[in-house]
């Protein structure tokens, strides 16, 4: 089969396209022949600090129709459509074909596209997780959303605003635009204000990306309020996860997120994409044999919502 195999030697990307053996699935996998396969911050934080793949291959969010199934496999049956998280299972779906165990991988209703169903598992279910399950979110809550442009960001807004939330992005002038389209009540450009030095609090704060002071993002928390940190700069996640129990003592909480597919999560926000409460937002559609490239726009950190790749 065809594959984008990381190489440390390859210039200028450190990623091959070429021929890798197809996997067979063991009895407790089922062989996914993958159709399409978003791009997200694990592929390229895994490859920037040598954290690779056995395989050599990375991809974890995929979409597809199953090949064939391991015979302890119950959920699955060859010709079913899925889409899954493999990033728990070694990685694997930048390749014309990859292995899955059946708890990290759904069926894909008719109604949703490959290319929508490969956007969905990691950037959705870690919004998801960091709203409901660490910040605790209720109908009314005042949300600011730190990186509201990126894949995370782009589905935390419209979760936010799905759980009844008032909801304030923090973005680049070149997402606003795309930000207030999805549901956001109050978009602010970091470039030309400052939201940690404004008069308005918040019930919580979900730091999708960027460096700010957890200690300055503390001060604009309601009491009871709750910041939630889901990615961004190294030092920034190294003070959340070091300092946070620290900032924590009071009424104002510190939480660090460590998302983790499951397929209950993962079919509930299947359900609201399916239903179109919540839509991928997708930057720009790419062939495998261009996957070394998009991986580098990607890290590139600019992207408006999802890089998916067609295989």
């Amino acid at each position: 089969m065809k594959a984008l195999l990381y190489n440390k030697k390859a210039s200028p990307h450190q990623l091959i396209y070429c021929d890798t053996d197809k996997p067979t699935p063991s009895d407790d996998e089922v062989l996914v022949k993958i159709i399409a396969v978003s791009l997200n911050a694990a592929d390229y934080r895994s490859m920037k600090m040598r954290i690779i793949p056995k395989k050599k291959i990375f991809g974890a969010d995929i979409a597809g129709c199953v090949e064939s199934v391991g015979k302890n496999i119950r959920q699955f049956k060859p010709g079913d459509d899925v889409l899954g998280d493999l990033a728990d299972y070694g990685f694997g779906g930048l390749a014309e074909y990859a292995l899955a165990p059946e708890r990290l991988i759904v069926h894909k209703p008719a109604a949703l596209s490959f290319e929508n169903a490969a956007a969905l598992p990691m950037a959705a279910v870690t919004a998801l997780q960091a709203l409901r399950d660490k910040g605790n979110i209720q109908k009314g809550h005042e949300v600011l959303i730190i990186g509201c442009g990126g894949g995370v960001g782009t589905y935390a807004v419209q979760l936010a605003k799905y759980f009844g939330a008032t909801v304030t992005g923090v973005c680049s002038a070149h997402h606003v635009e795309q930000t207030y389209s999805l549901g956001a009540d109050v978009v602010i450009d970091y470039t030309k204000e400052d939201f940690t030095k404004t008069k308005k609090w918040y019930d919580i704060i979900l730091a999708v990306n960027g460096n700010y002071s957890v200690l300055a993002c503390r001060k604009i928390l309601k009491p009871n309020g709750i910041y939630v940190a889901v990615g961004g700069a190294l030092s920034q996640i190294s003070k959340s996860i070091f300092f946070g129990w620290t900032m924590s003592l009071g009424s104002k909480k510190i939480r660090f997120l460590v998302a983790k597919a499951n397929q209950k999560d993962l079919e509930f926000i299947v359900k609201l994409a399916e239903n179109e409460v919540i839509k991928p937002v997708i930057d720009r559609y790419c062939s495998l044999d261009q996957a070394a490239e998009a991986m580098s726009y990607a890290r590139q950190g600019h992207s408006k919502g999802k890089v998916v790749i067609k295989v």
